[in-house]
């Protein structure tokens, strides 16, 4: 655990690790732990300050989640952030009251006087109210710090203990003061300092690891040439470049280029000690016949522990598994109101160290995506590498609606090069989080030359996200269609008909398996 920084109590807010994340744009490390955590956990890490998060419960159900009261006694600067905001109200005396119209969307904040949480920020612009309750008596010591033309407590302070809270939420763009409003509070009334960077973190990494690995034994990681764990790879490369073999297990399933992009990056630059299974036999002998999308990914996954096991098995001395755990995952395992129920199932494959009998590492698991991308700038691995888009770990199975073959995998891979091509030829794949073609078990009447046809159907998939989380297709200019469907089409044998998809996340998911 990395000392220092913001504690945010999470109290189930869906803009959660948007505070998260805005803290560490600034340089400063932050963690988001259970709203009701003992106060000996948020001690734990030191912090220099704490938010309160918002949540979607009222502070007088039965059921809501409270903080530890020591924790509200705690000597250091506290902000709370709507529920926040509540929770302080009511622990500190005042009074919390529902019954009100719920308040979302725009409001205009105005400020009675001038206040250290709103220094530099103008009267009268835009915050982003979610919240139905409402603080309508505030706890001694606290004086109104701003307020809207329907809300007359929109934020509350005690300079004196350093307790400030806003109605609104400052982490979301739509406030459109809100970075300077947490600059406010983590830097001038926190006292706190922009020293976390991917630089320092780089460092720590490699003495976390060579420490964990200070009694000897072998670090291996499943290497699939994904952002996170081709990050892992250079990580523990240099940290304990004789003590580390990455394995890579290429399943028959891969894009076009795909094996050989990786092997030229780890093993021929890096010159890593890497394995490489060729496991396309078994992974579409297994696959034959098989259609539904879930028993496509319960077999990949069960393939890939029994070929990885198989190679690990070959390597003496091994004591510990990495993998490219993210921070959003240690939050959706860490929340209050627990993990996640739907978990897909070529992602559950957590009792592997166990199964074989290794400790498990995780040097990322303090990052976010866009970290991690800054880390991998920062250990020199390709630019390519480090932007691309996320990629499913089930591969092309998952593109190919119903039955997975040695044709259609030659249709699709050739179809997703010619549009991942074009899209960084033409400048917009940054534009975009991820974007795929999709193979659909349908024919359709097409004309080439004077013959008719009746082939096949590409749907084209392009989203705009952060986390992937939520997502929104990607308005792409009917100009870049035009061209791209002309390219598939002409050059692809098979294909005849191109369609892109207009679906958001939700309702829709990004990838149609």
């Amino acid at each position: 655990m990395i000392k220092g920084g913001v504690a945010i109590l999470d109290f189930g807010s869906q803009y959660n690790q948007l505070i998260a994340r805005r803290i560490r744009e600034m340089g400063v490390y932050c963690e988001l732990i259970p709203g009701n955590a003992p106060v000996s956990r948020i001690l734990e890490m030191s912090p220099g300050a704490i938010i309160l998060s918002g949540g979607p419960s009222s502070v007088y159900a039965e059921d809501s989640p409270q903080p530890d009261p020591a924790v509200l006694d705690l000597e250091l600067p506290i902000l709370g952030i709507c529920y926040g905001m509540q929770l302080l109200a009511l622990h500190g005396g005042g009074r919390v009251q529902g019954g009100f119209d719920r308040e979302y969307g725009p409001a205009r904040l105005f400020y009675p006087e001038a206040s250290l949480l709103f220094d530099g920020i103008e009267d009268g612009l835009q915050a982003w109210m979610s919240h139905g309750d409402r603080v309508v008596q505030m706890p001694p010591g606290y004086s109104a710090a701003a307020h809207t033309d329907s809300l007359p407590i929109a934020a509350m302070a005690d300079p004196v203990r350093l307790r400030f809270a806003v109605q609104f939420h400052p982490e979301v763009n739509h406030t459109v003061f809100g970075d300077r409003l947490l600059r406010n509070f983590v830097f001038s009334i926190g006292g706190l300092k922009p020293e976390w960077n991917m630089s320092t973190f780089r460092s720590r990494a490699i003495q976390h690891i060579r420490e964990r690995l200070s009694h000897g034994g072998r670090v291996i990681l499943g290497l699939s040439g994904g952002v996170d764990s081709s990050v892992v790879a250079a990580l523990l490369h240099e940290a304990v470049p004789d003590r580390f073999t990455p394995i890579f297990v290429d399943n028959g399933l891969l894009r076009k280029g795909e094996r050989e992009s990786v092997e030229e990056t780890f093993r021929d630059h890096f010159g890593m000690p890497l394995i490489t299974i060729d496991g396309a036999e078994e992974f579409l002998g297994e696959l034959a016949g098989v259609t539904d999308p879930e028993m496509k990914r319960k077999i990949i996954g069960r393939v890939f522990i029994e070929l990885f096991e198989k190679a690990a098995g070959r390597i003496d001395g091994v004591t510990h598994l990495a993998q490219g755990t993210l921070y959003p995952d240690v939050i959706e395992s860490i929340s209050f109101k627990g993990p996640s129920a739907t978990i897909k199932s070529h992602h559950n494959v957590g009792g592997l160290p166990e199964r074989m009998n290794l400790e498990l590492l995780e040097p990322l698991r303090e990052l976010f995506k866009d970290e991690v991308r800054e880390l991998g700038r920062e250990l020199g691995l390709p630019e390519a590498m480090v932007s691309r888009h996320p990629f499913p770990g089930p591969g092309l199975a998952v593109r190919i609606l119903g039955d997975v073959n040695r044709e259609d995998l030659h249709i699709l891979r050739q179809a997703d090069r010619i549009y991942m091509d074009y899209l960084h030829e033409s400048g917009i794949y940054d534009e975009i989080w991820q974007a795929f073609a999709v193979l659909l078990p349908v024919r359709t009447v097409g004309v080439m030359g004077d013959q008719r046809t009746y082939d096949r159907v590409i749907a084209l998939r392009a989203v705009t996200s952060t986390d992937g989380m939520t997502a929104d297709w990607y308005r792409m200019d009917l100009e870049h269609l035009a061209k791209i469907s002309s390219r598939i089409v002409n050059r692809v044998k098979g294909v005849s008909r191109i369609v892109y998809d207009v679906s958001s996340k939700p309702p829709g998911t990004i990838e149609w398996e």
